[in-house]
């Protein structure tokens, strides 16, 4: 989402770092670009001028000017500032401390993802915190809106209230905390009615159903790639509402992100979860200072470790490791890796998490990473033998056409297929050979093909 701000942004400060010695016109015009940035990616006129004014108190004067590196102090400056803009230190997330059941009210415009976001929130919290959850929807409006909220309770694996025929929101809320009371659930789940814009019907519904329900937590989902009418939406549902939470879905497309980075100065809430894709797992915390520093360049190694640690089967990882030791390594279990990355996500959005990648956005665009690659990758290996797998270097010709006609690529593909393989063979070797103590002593470069550091 924030790639073109974090280009901006990634020009600006390398500018600075080239200079070396900085003087406060450097720091002043160098802001002067920060501002045009933001206010091009959609942030808020009056969060600019505040961020601005911020920075520039701190960023200009002695203590920068004569510190050992100027241009990374102003750096670190930019991005505390942005840490605070965004909610400060920490991920802010639902906060269930209520007696049961929960209520949670989900809030919004028609189309901002709402019902979907109940359903992947419905999932979290009953996988994560180990809660009963009941879905409930309040929109009379959508017979549609009913029936989707069914069928993702049904895939989250949770209770959805019963539709009952000619019912109002009000009377459906009421109803609702009233089932979930009596069949024990600890949360319930409200999702009201959204409207293509605010308006005066759609706010004093909202309104009934809360002094109904009485809400512990009332959630404002806004669409991400609505820019600068998303910052209005908010600002008016916590003027008519009082939300406790954002949550922004979309926020893995490509909007300019000045909406996410708006929302906290103008509402004063915190940003509780963010959507990053269609499934329903894909529902993240929001970490300010993670998303700061991927703003600036930084990367998010905090967020990779977590995500691979929420699908990295570890027995699976040990026995690959014993094979790796013993040498053993084949294409049976360079496929399984494949199928463990696949379950992480966009590759590209991936590698975007890894500091530095930033400035190789263009060659990893032309590199076409994407998830269709490991399934292209898992059907080649898929439409070899038992034996091919085991032994790779008895693939020859014949065997390549055979194999790119069994699972619908081009002999190149298979090609390319079996040179990552060995490189990847020949990256894991170096690593067994190296240790722990050689990779922290020789760093990344000497796994590199082709590196000629003695072991």
């Amino acid at each position: 989402m924030f790639d073109g701000l974090s280009d901006r942004l990634g020009g600006i400060f390398d500018k600075l770092r080239k200079r070396g010695r900085l003087t406060d016109s450097d720091v002043v015009e160098a802001l002067r670009e920060v501002r045009v940035a933001l206010l091009e990616a959609d942030v808020a006129l009056p969060v600019v001028r505040s961020f601005i004014d911020k920075v520039r108190t701190q960023a200009v004067g002695e203590s920068v000017i004569r510190s050992v590196s100027p241009g990374q102090q102003v750096v670190k400056i930019v991005h505390d500032a942005m840490v605070e803009m965004l909610g400060g230190e920490g991920a802010v997330g639902i906060d269930l401390n209520a007696p049961a059941p929960v209520a949670i009210l989900m809030a919004g415009l028609q189309g901002s993802g709402k019902t979907t976001t109940a359903g992947k929130i419905a999932l979290r919290l009953k996988d994560r915190a180990k809660k009963r959850v009941l879905l409930a929807s309040l929109d009379t409006q959508r017979p549609a809106a009913m029936e989707q909220l069914r069928q993702l309770g049904e895939r989250a694996g949770v209770d959805v209230l019963p539709i009952v025929p000619g019912q109002g929101a009000v009377d459906i809320a009421a109803r609702a905390v009233d089932a979930a009371k009596l069949s024990g659930h600890d949360v319930v789940i409200l999702d009201t009615a959204g409207r293509l814009s605010i308006d005066t019907v759609l706010m004093e519904e909202v309104k009934a159903v809360s002094l109904v329900a009485a809400p512990h937590e009332t959630l404002l989902v806004v669409d991400a790639m609505t820019g600068q009418d998303a910052v209005n939406t908010a600002r008016a549902f916590n003027e008519a509402l009082g939300v406790s939470g954002i949550v922004l879905t979309r926020m893995d497309g490509d909007a300019r992100g000045g909406a996410a980075l708006s929302m906290r100065a103008v509402t004063g809430r915190p940003i509780k979860l963010v959507g990053v894709g269609e499934k329903l797992d894909a529902l993240e915390d929001f970490h300010p200072e993670r998303v700061a520093s991927r703003i600036l360049g930084m990367g998010d190694v905090v967020s990779l470790v977590e995500k691979a640690a929420a699908v990295v089967d570890q027995q699976e990882a040990e026995r690959l490791a014993k094979k790796l030791r013993k040498g053993t390594f084949d294409l049976e279990d360079y496929r399984s890796q494949l199928a463990q990355v696949g379950k992480m996500g966009d590759l590209s959005g991936l590698m975007g998490m890894l500091p530095g990648v930033g400035k190789m956005k263009a060659q990893l665009k032309d590199a076409n990473l994407d998830t269709g690659i490991i399934r292209r990758q898992a059907a080649i290996i898929g439409s070899m033998t038992p034996q091919e797998r085991q032994k790779p270097e008895i693939i020859k010709a014949s065997r390549k056409r055979r194999i790119a006609a069994g699972s619908g690529v081009k002999v190149e593909e298979v090609n390319r297929l079996l040179r990552q393989f060995d490189d990847v063979s020949a990256m894991m070797k170096r690593m067994e050979k190296l240790g722990q103590k050689g990779l922290m002593r020789g760093g990344l470069g000497a796994l590199l093909p082709g590196n000629r550091r003695p072991f």
